[in-house]
């Protein structure tokens, strides 16, 4: 009996001796980030910087991807009409762009970032589509309705509506939120969306679709953001309430919740040294560029993709 388990006792040595050289080799390999997509994506670290808000994606090093040209377009969202808000950079821009190429005509909202404006406007009439620019502040209701009459007055209909713009600054200590900050947070944030589906919903009709833009903040929250993290978790419920008020209109509400996306928006939050690993500490070690986000803002826009779908929120995390 002994020599039986002295002889369990030596295999199961080896196999512990052989997982720790295999574990060994696998530390000395780079662990580098996740490249899964049609080409290769920065990866951190990556330049030192800070932006003063609303942030300028003209300036952000390395600069976004943003127009996809391995994407190509079917007619998913022919004739339709869009407004996105938020559309002058980051996941807006990507997804005016990639619906532009789906076919459909696009209305944007900025705050006062024009020369990312242009830079959306003339990516979309590239695909051959209108762009309307619009600016405000979508935490007021007036510019709310005022940027929806605008937008069918120009294009004479409404089919979708993007609710991305958002304001987001940290705050180390719980005790340094004001209540200034954690009010201009939840204006933009949770106002700023309802007031712009409340103005557009008369507008929309069956098969069209409000898609709202979450983040993983909003699921398992932020020690840094606990105001940001409140606002897009009231955004995921909004996203599921409002579905189910609409049903039977046949309009559908969803949700995507990005994990770190390489915009103007970071950079204008943190601070230099943070920005450089921004990103890392997700699986694929990396954040997602704004053009590999859009697609699935596509899926949840389009009848022929997601007519089933309605009170959904999609994380895309990096894993």
């Amino acid at each position: 009996m002994a020599r039986q388990t002295a002889k369990t006792t030596a295999k199961h040595r080896k196999v512990q001796q052989d997982v720790a050289q295999q574990d060994k080799k696998s530390s000395s390999r780079s662990s580098g980030a996740m490249q899964a997509g049609a080409r290769r994506y920065p990866v951190p670290p990556f330049p030192k910087q800070h932006q003063s808000k609303p942030g300028d994606e003209r300036i952000l090093d390395p600069a976004p991807m943003y127009d996809a040209p391995y994407y190509h377009g079917s007619g998913k969202l022919g004739g339709k009409v869009a407004l996105i808000t938020g559309g002058d950079s980051g996941i807006g821009r990507a997804v005016a762009v990639l619906f532009a190429r789906e076919g459909a005509d696009i209305a944007i909202v900025h705050l006062e970032e024009k020369a990312d404006a242009d830079v959306t406007r003339e990516a979309v009439e590239r695909e051959g589509r209108r762009c309307l620019v619009i600016e405000g502040d979508v935490s007021k209701r007036s510019f709310c309705e005022r940027a929806v009459a605008r937008t069918v007055k120009e294009f004479g209909k409404l089919n979708l509506l993007v609710n991305n713009a958002a304001f987001q600054v940290h705050s180390a200590r719980f005790e340094d939120l004001t209540e200034e900050h954690f009010d201009l947070t939840v204006k933009t944030n949770l106002y700023g969306y309802f007031h712009m589906a409340k103005a557009a919903v008369s507008h929309l009709g069956n098969g069209d679709a409000i898609i709202n833009t979450g983040s993983v903040t909003g699921i398992k929250g932020s020690r840094a953001l606990i105001d940001y993290s409140l606002t897009k978790g009231g955004i995921h419920a909004f996203t599921r309430a409002l579905a189910s008020n609409l049903l039977r209109q046949g309009i559908r509400v969803n949700a995507v919740a990005p994990g770190p996306v390489w915009t103007p928006l970071n950079p204008s939050d943190k601070e230099a040294e943070d920005v450089s690993k921004f990103g890392s500490d997700v699986p694929m070690k990396r954040p997602a560029q704004p053009e590999e986000i859009a697609p699935a803002y596509v899926f949840l826009a389009s009848p022929q993709c997601s007519s089933y779908i309605t009170g959904e929120v999609l994380p895309i995390v990096g894993g």
